[in-house]
């Protein structure tokens, strides 16, 4: 039996830099950190021909080609595995709420088969191998920086260059700096999932086709990434906590979509009752809501009684990781 896990992400700016319409034309970056919410992957041998697959539905089939789960189906023929195979998966969140599910999903999978073929991967190769799955083979309109992260683990800044390679370098951040930021970072489910797939796309078209109001604001969020780089390396948490609240004023106008009237109504609320800034994770319209707070204890009094659910974390510093083998 084999156990790989994958660690869930937050993004901590420049989140929507990481498409390829947006990075083959003008580089993106992004600052993601990784926190102790896991996908699990299980594998074991079968000594019978069907592959058996449990995931939140059942397959048992004779051929890889049969299987239905697109992302297990091309993990397969990729790492060339295609009998004799048990698999199962599970997760401490549930997909659709902005915290990078599908690229853990597929970083973990990797992880898992690779170890069941007695193979090493580094981490660089792994992220690669699950972007080439998700957005070439599947042609998933999504971004990198969620394989990349649950690939390295840790708070780590992300380049993505021209070419379509991706320099990967540690947050310079001081052990006081990182324990407050884990302190005063909450994250809230807000209740709404999603599918990331439609907004990403309308971002993914509108950038193709350089639609100035779509593009100039990428150019100015990734610009604010590199603004809370410096913050968070200097320090300055509260000057990052208020660059959040920046961002989501922008991130909203770019796509109707982005948020809603409960979500707007549960922000202005926590502003008031000690957020600095926040902002949803992921691609927008629902999941979890990432406040800064410089007080914990009002903010989370204010939220509980307005019937949001916190979901408490710290950072994970291990990435993709075999538990068992």
């Amino acid at each position: 039996m084999i156990i790989a896990r994958s660690p869930f992400r937050i993004s901590l700016g420049g989140g929507g830099t990481d498409l390829p319409s947006y990075y083959r034309e003008h580089e993106g970056f992004v600052i993601a950190a990784a926190i102790d919410r896991y996908v699990y992957i299980m594998v074991h041998h079968r000594f019978v021909r069907p592959i058996f697959l449990k995931y939140s539905k059942l397959e048992l089939v004779d051929r890889v080609d049969d299987i239905e789960h697109p992302i297990i189906r091309e993990a397969l023929k990729l790492v060339g595995i295609g009998e004799h195979l048990e698999l199962a998966s599970m997760s401490d969140i549930p997909s659709g709420t902005g915290l990078g599910s599908s690229g853990s999903f597929t970083t973990a999978l990797l992880k898992a088969l690779h170890t069941y073929q007695r193979r090493a991967i580094l981490a660089q190769d792994l992220a690669q191998q699950a972007c080439d799955i998700e957005i070439n083979r599947l042609g998933e309109p999504i971004g990198k920086q969620d394989q990349y992260i649950s690939a390295f683990g840790g708070l780590t800044c992300f380049t993505f260059n021209r070419d379509g390679s991706v320099t990967a370098e540690p947050l310079k951040i001081d052990q006081e700096t990182l324990y407050n930021l884990e302190d005063n970072l909450l994250l809230y489910f807000t209740g709404y999932s999603r599918a990331a797939g439609a907004i990403l796309k309308d971002q993914d078209a509108r950038t193709r086709r350089s639609d100035p109001s779509v593009v100039d604001n990428l150019h100015y969020v990734k610009e604010m990434g590199l603004r809370s780089r410096d913050m968070l390396e200097k320090g300055d948490l509260v000057g990052f906590g208020e660059l959040m609240h920046e961002h989501w004023e922008h991130k909203k106008r770019r796509t109707a979509s982005m948020s809603n009237p409960d979500i707007d109504r549960w922000y202005t609320l926590a502003r008031e009752n000690g957020a600095v800034g926040g902002k949803l994770v992921g691609a927008g319209g629902g999941g979890f809501l990432m406040l800064y707070a410089t007080d914990k204890v009002r903010l989370r009094q204010a939220l509980r009684t307005a019937g949001l659910q916190e979901v408490r974390f710290r950072f994970d510093f291990e990435g993709a990781k075999v538990l068992a083998s």
